[in-house]
Parts: C-alpha cells; structure tokens; sequence
C-alpha cells in the first residue's frame, strides 16, 4: 500500500469513528462512503436508490445523512449483499434487492473482479487493470438483472428521490431502463469515467449527454479519483433535475 493510501484511511478511520452508525459498520467490515458527505450536502431526499451497493458503503451514508429516508440498494453480489443485509437487520427504512439494474430484464453475466467491488457487466478492460491492479479477472457468475423502471414505478416513489449509480461502466445502461423513474428522480449522484476501464464502457460525456436529454443538468462535483500521474480518470457527479417546479427540496 502506497504511503498516501494509508494516510487516507487512517484518516477515514478518524471520521468514522465517532458515529455509532458507522462504528457498526466496521464490525461488519464497511466503511460508510464518507467522502462523498460534502457532494450530498442540501439534500434531503424521501427515496435514496443505491445501484451497486455493494456491502452497504453508500447505503451507511445515505443512512446517516438521511434518517428519514427509505433506502433502496441493488446489489447482485451475493457474498456482498449478505453483509448488506446483516449490516442493516431491523430497519425497515433500508430494503435490499439482489438484482442489477440493467437496460432489459432477466439474466446476464457478471464479471468478476479480485477486488469485488470493480466487478461489472462489462468484462474487466485493460484500462481497468493499469489503473486498478488489484482488480484483475477472477471469473464470471449469472446474476439477476432488472430495469430500474420495472422495480420502481415512478408514480410509488417518494419524493425528493435521490438516484445514486456506482456499477462500473453500466451507469448508462441502468440510465436507459430508468427513464420513467427519471420523471420521478430529483438527483441523480453518479460515477463517471473520462477514459475507457471495461471493454464498451460509454464515458462521461455520453452520459452528461444522455442524462441532460432526461432533464438533468450537471450541480456539483463529489469524489475525483486520479492516476499514478495526476490525471483524473472518475469522478461522481450530482446532477438535478432542471425542471425547477417539479422539485420538492435540495439545493438550487
């Protein structure tokens, strides 16, 4: 581990720990995504949507900085899902569904990754493996997939809704099964990427171009992470819903 790397999570550690949330989180081996707090900040939303939960990470947060919010998380991992749903056991706010968002439902692929959280529907790209070594291939599984449109129908969501999409190159294609619960989304937290890391992966400018189609215009940069070199490969980015009227809270 670079020196830098582990400065950076001793001092999450730092920030964890004083939240009794977050304390049980590390029991269970998750660390709530913290740094994405100043990104969220203003928002007060009814329905978070976690895509790619993974073991809770986000769904910490969002918990945390959300108390009165119902949290739905979508992870198709099945080792990682379980840690989700013995991490939040007896709240009834957080519901978790074992399925990935996709652009059609029913089954497909799912590539593997030595670190389980760069796993993808898109096969691991070498892009992938020069920025991320511990990501290499480590096989594949079928997992469930459904559209976001299918498991949310826009007219049951509460509103504000925050739509927060974490899935390794299949932002796009989650966004493209999305597009009546778009109607009812207010905020749209996603992880972009500025250079190809799985093979087909559409970049940044396809979806700030796909999602200002949908009515969204860009409201704020969270977490920037950065090569070797200096060079920003992804960042997450807030987007709000340009139709001012149909908001019901967040920042303008």
């Amino acid at each position: 581990m670079r020196a830098g790397d582990a400065l950076r999570k001793a001092l999450k550690l730092l920030r964890l720990l004083p939240d009794p949330l977050f304390r049980r989180g590390l029991a269970h081996g998750v660390a709530a995504a913290v740094e994405h707090r100043a990104a969220l900040a203003g928002l007060a939303p009814a329905t978070v949507i976690d895509v790619g939960a993974h073991r809770g990470q986000f769904s910490l947060l969002a918990a945390a900085l959300f108390p009165e919010a119902v949290i739905h998380a979508l992870e198709p991992q099945p080792e990682a899902a379980d840690t989700h749903a013995r991490l939040f056991a007896g709240n009834p706010r957080v519901r978790l569904h074992r399925v990935a968002a996709a652009d059609r439902a029913g089954e497909a692929v799912l590539h593997l990754a030595r670190r389980s959280d760069c796993s993808s529907l898109l096969p691991i790209g070498a892009g992938q493996l020069r920025f991320a070594p511990d990501s290499a291939p480590a096989g594949t599984r079928t997992v469930p997939v459904a559209t976001l449109d299918g498991l949310f129908p826009a007219d049951t969501v509460a509103r504000p809704c925050l739509l927060k999409l974490d899935v390794q190159g299949g932002e796009l294609a989650a966004l493209r099964g999305a597009e009546r619960l778009l109607g009812a989304v207010d905020h749209v937290y996603a992880e972009l990427s500025f250079r190809p890391l799985y093979d087909g992966q559409p970049l940044a400018h396809e979806l700030v171009a796909h999602l200002a189609a949908q009515g969204f215009g860009l409201a704020g940069v969270g977490v920037a992470t950065r090569d070797a070199a200096g060079a920003c490969v992804q960042a997450d980015l807030l987007f709000r819903q340009v139709d001012v009227g149909r908001m019901d809270g967040g920042p303008a």
